[in-house]
Formats: C-alpha cells, structure tokens, sequence
C-alpha cells in the first residue's frame, strides 16, 4: 500500500485487506479469552471435587470419633480431630487469600461485584461465614466485560519486575512455600503411638527443606526423598509426603523467551489476560484443596487402618463379573497384602499388562465371547530380594447386557429418606432387588425406595435376574454408605441465606440448595426473629411471620441485619436448628 502509485480501487482494495486482517486478530483474541473462560470453569468445578474429596474423608474421621462399637478406633480418631482441624485451618487461610486477590484484580479492572447471584453477575454466591470456609468462591467469567486487561493482573500480583515480584505476588508465593512445609510437617508428625492411650509418636517428623529448583520430576522427587531420609518419616507416610510437597512444589526461576532467572509469579502472571490470571489462581486453589485431600487420606488410613498383622500373601484378580458384549473393562491384579516400596510383577496369558501402580497390575480388555477365562501370573520379591510367583485367574461372563444397580440422586443412602433406586437385569424374564441394612419397597414407575434400617454405617443392595424355571442368578452387588441428611439452607421468600431480603416478605422456607440434588421436605415448627437494632425479638411458630414480626421489620432502618432462629423437622424425624442472616 505504501509503494508506487496506486489507484483509487487499489486503495480501497488494500484498506479492506487491512480491516479484515484486523477483524481475524480481534476474533482469534476472543476466542482465546472465551477459552481461558471455559478452562476456569472447569477448574472451578474440580476444585469442588477436590473440597468433597477432602470433606468426605474428615466426615470418616469424625463418624469414626462417635462409632462406639470400635472404642480403640473411636480413641484414635477423637485424638487426630486436633491435626484435623489445624489441617483445615492452615487450609482455609490460602484459600481465603487466593480469594481476596482474586476480587481485587476484578475490583482493579472495574467489574462490579456487588451484583451476586444473578444471570449477569461475576459472583455466583455470596462467601457467607456460615458456609463451608474452604470453598473458592463461585465465579461466572463469561460476564467479565474486562477480559483482556492485563496491566491490572501484572500490577497486583507482580510489580514492575517479572525477576523480581512485589506485593500480593510475593505474598502468594511465600503463602504456598509455607503451606507446603507446615501440611507436610503436620501430617509427619501426627503419626500415632502403639499404646492403648493414642498419642501422637514424637520419634517421627519430617524437616521441609525448601526445594524451588530442580531439572524435572524425577530430580524433584530425588530430593524430597533425600530430605525425608535425614529426617524420621514413618515408612507408611513417605510416599503421600512426597506427593504432597511435589504437588505444591514450583520452580521459583526459570528462563522465558530468553530472560533468564524470571521468577514464576512473573512467568504465570507476565502479560495474562484477567481472565487467565484468575484461572491461573484457581489451578493453584485446586492444588491446595487436592493437597488437603490426600493429607486427611493419610491421617484417616491412621484411624481406619488394620489392627491386625498380616502374615500370609496370596494373588488377587479383582473385576467385573459379568460385562456386555463389546464393553470395556478393566481388571486390577494383586498380590495382598503388598509392599509400596516394592510392586509387584503381574503378567496376562496371551495379552499385555497396561501399567503397574498402587500395588495392582492394571489390564484393560474388551468383553468378548460369551465366557472370559483369564489368567496370569503375579511376582513380588520378599525382604531377602527372593520373588515369588503365583498363579492367579479370573473369569469374566459376557452378557448383553449385564444386570445393573443405579442411585440416580446419590451413591450414598440417606437413613429416613426415600432414597430412588433403579435396578435391571436384562435378559432374564424377571429382575429381583434385596437389601442388607435396608428396606426396600416397589414404586409406580417401576423403581424402588431404599430405606436403611438399623444403626449400621453401611447397607449393601444386590439385583438378581429370576429365570424362567425359578432360579436366582445375583448379578451385582453395591455397598453404600448410610449417612444423616445434611443440614437445609434457610430462604426468606426468594432470598437465600446471606443475602438481601424484602421486609414485607412473610413467608420462610428450608430447603436444599442447588448443591444438594435432594428433594426433601422439612416443615418449620418455630421460628425466633432478631432485628438490628431491636430491644427485643419475636417469635412465632409455622412458615409464616406474625403481625408484631412484620410490623419491628418495617420499623427497621434499611440494610438492618435480620437474624432467624428455626427448628424445623426433616422427613427422618430429625429437629434441626437453622440460622439464616439477612440485610433488609
């Protein structure tokens, strides 16, 4: 365009060659921001996963403090509720500060976060004190109008050098260094003594040292081992202390596009984009929360583990019964009980073993034929380097299609509830559904309501097909956990707990959140009403406020706090007390 003579129509062609060449620029930055958005969505969905992950397994240890049928594990867990809750609160902090930059950097680029809960807000859900303080607050990205500001981001977490961080950049680094060595120093510490009295075991510890510098995962792994063996780690705790530091290990310098020794808040943070930061953020919020997972899976295997000790070996092949034509499936070989430090060796007549890991030998086959008749072998070589060989076998029958147990609200049985079931045996003229530890009885849909029965923690359910002649053929059978039901969410007419309510609202409710796939009902015996600023509070009993209650509320100053008291009653019976706070 800029050489020569051209004419008035070699211009114009020129020009729309510029403007196109600049509207494909402008698309691909969006897509590449809408990417950003999805990928930190879906980050944000396994942070979840991970919380639950971490929720269920401290829920074990604290069912295990009130199961008195097992008083020495009942000792054993009450004792390690101390690391736990220490554990959660080292936890709840990082997760909290992640938040916090998180809302300053959108604060910073001028989204308003004072909408929540809304189809066009940021904020998903308010961060209420009586939630769960663990969980990342909920974000919907797509309705970041700032997507693609950076100096913001860059202001916030780096400074002015990417060598050399300053400010919330420097905090969150040092936040996750030190994270890595207190959760890995707790969970070595809190290994437990053999006496009947439980108590934590002082000969055991494990010094952090501060690795930030290694040339890939093999020399990282090299060191930590190194560190563990100056220090006293319990042989059953250094395989999940070295996967925790690793996980939360990152190299502290590195070379990036030519600048040498830039720092990683630098190399994470350097020109992204707002949306990328945060999804970088919450990458790191999901190591923290899969960290304290796999910490508490320690220190439950301390409550929950054997009592017993094992002195006989033998080979186990462990998979499906029976698989559909043409179906996918996977067998885990063993040898039980093995040792982590030496896995075994396991082979497949007339086929390949995929992996070796956790002890088991991992094979995954098709389903074929009608009849599956695998075999192999399993090897593990003895504390004198002396292998021993097994023989194992498995038979796998093929059907179309197999019997099959499905709980389409939860894996678990909630005692008290109508838990649905659905059960099917294809291929036998009639499908046939027995309980262990629960009731069952037929539905109209031709579904079953599960009911446990009993105080057992456990309940197991199995389908049978009954053939022609009469015969029960057990096709599967499913165990489940039997829990409470979790505690509802308060609602003022539409308004959730914790956030703005109508003073003329006169109607309450208690109900499961979107979070809880429940379909309860609980029924509100009595309710106690507090308003900011009020000599003295109201109280009634039902769904619905009282005359005096309605009359102190249009009293109130706007933006008054508006505290409930409820004790509302669950389909198992249960009164429950429920809180809820409200600004009006």
């Amino acid at each position: 365009m800029a050489g020569g003579k051209e004419s008035p129509r070699q211009k114009m062609i020129g020009m729309m060659y510029l403007v196109l060449t600049a509207l494909l620029a402008l698309n691909v930055s969006k897509s590449i921001l809408d990417a950003f958005v999805a990928i930190e969505e879906n980050i944000q969905k396994a942070n979840l996963t991970e919380l639950f992950r971490g929720d269920e397994r401290k829920d074990q240890i604290q069912e295990a403090a009130l199961d008195l049928s097992n008083p020495m594990q009942a000792k054993k867990a009450k004792f390690l509720l101390s690391a736990v809750e220490e554990l959660d609160q080292i936890t709840q902090e990082r997760i909290q500060l992640i938040d916090k930059m998180k809302l300053k950097i959108l604060e910073e680029c001028g989204e308003d976060l004072n909408i929540i809960g809304t189809k066009e807000a940021i904020l998903m859900e308010k961060n209420s004190k009586e939630g769960n303080q663990l969980k990342p607050l909920r974000m919907n990205l797509a309705n970041v109008s700032a997507k693609d500001k950076y100096d913001e981001p860059m202001r916030i977490l780096i400074g002015q050098d990417i060598k050399n961080p300053t400010g919330d950049g420097l905090k969150l680094w040092k936040s996750i260094i030190s994270y890595r060595k207190e959760l890995t120093e707790l969970v070595a510490s809190s290994q437990l003594g053999a006496g009947e009295t439980p108590s934590f075991d002082k000969d055991y510890y494990f010094k952090a040292p501060e690795i930030n510098k290694f040339s890939e995962q093999k020399d990282l792994k090299a060191k930590i081992q190194s560190a563990i063996k100056k220090s006293n780690v319990h042989p059953e705790d250094q395989a999940m202390i070295t996967e925790i530091y690793s996980s939360l290990t990152k190299e502290k310098r590195s070379t990036v596009n030519g600048v040498k020794d830039v720092h990683w808040i630098g190399k994470t943070f350097d020109h992204a984009p707002s949306v990328a930061a945060l999804a970088s953020l919450s990458s790191l919020q999901q190591d923290i929360l899969s960290a304290r997972a796999d910490a508490l899976t320690l220190l439950r295997s301390r409550v929950m583990g054997s009592e017993f000790s094992f002195n006989t070996i033998f080979p186990l092949a462990r998979g499906p019964e029976v698989v559909n034509q043409g179906e996918d499936f996977q067998l885990e070989v063993m040898m039980a009980v093995y040792d982590k430090d030496k896995q075994p060796e396991v082979t497949i007549d007339g086929g390949e073993v995929d992996e070796v890991r956790n002890g088991m030998g991992i094979i995954r086959l098709k389903g074929q034929g009608n009849t599956m008749n695998l075999t192999g072998t399993v090897s593990i070589k003895n504390k004198s380097g002396i292998k021993r060989t097994m023989r194992w076998e498995k038979t796998v029958t093929v059907m179309k299609p197999s019997g099959s147990i499905e709980l389409p609200e939860l894996n678990v049985l909630y005692r008290g509830y109508d838990n649905k079931v659905n059960a099917t045996a294809s291929g036998f003229p009639t499908t046939s559904i027995s309980g262990s530890g629960a009731s069952l009885s037929p539905t109209s849909d031709g579904m079953y309501i599960a009911k446990p029965t009993g105080s057992g923690r456990t309940a197991s359910l199995t389908v049978s097909g009954r053939t022609a002649d009469g015969r029960t053929v057990a096709l599967k059978t499913v165990q489940y956990r039997v829990l409470t039901l979790p505690k509802p969410t308060m609602f003022w007419g539409s308004a959730e707990d914790g956030s703005r309510a109508s003073r003329r609202e006169k109607n309450l409710f208690t109900k499961y959140g979107n979070d809880v796939p429940l379909n309860a009902k609980f029924i509100i015996k009595s309710w106690e009403m507090s308003v900011q600023g009020a000599v003295s509070a109201k109280k009634g009993t039902g769904h619905k406020l009282s005359a005096d209650a309605l009359n102190l509320l249009l009293a109130a100053r706007p933006g008054s706090i508006v505290s409930y008291f409820l004790k509302v009653k669950g389909p198992d019976g249960v009164i429950r007390n429920v809180t809820g706070t409200f600004t009006i």
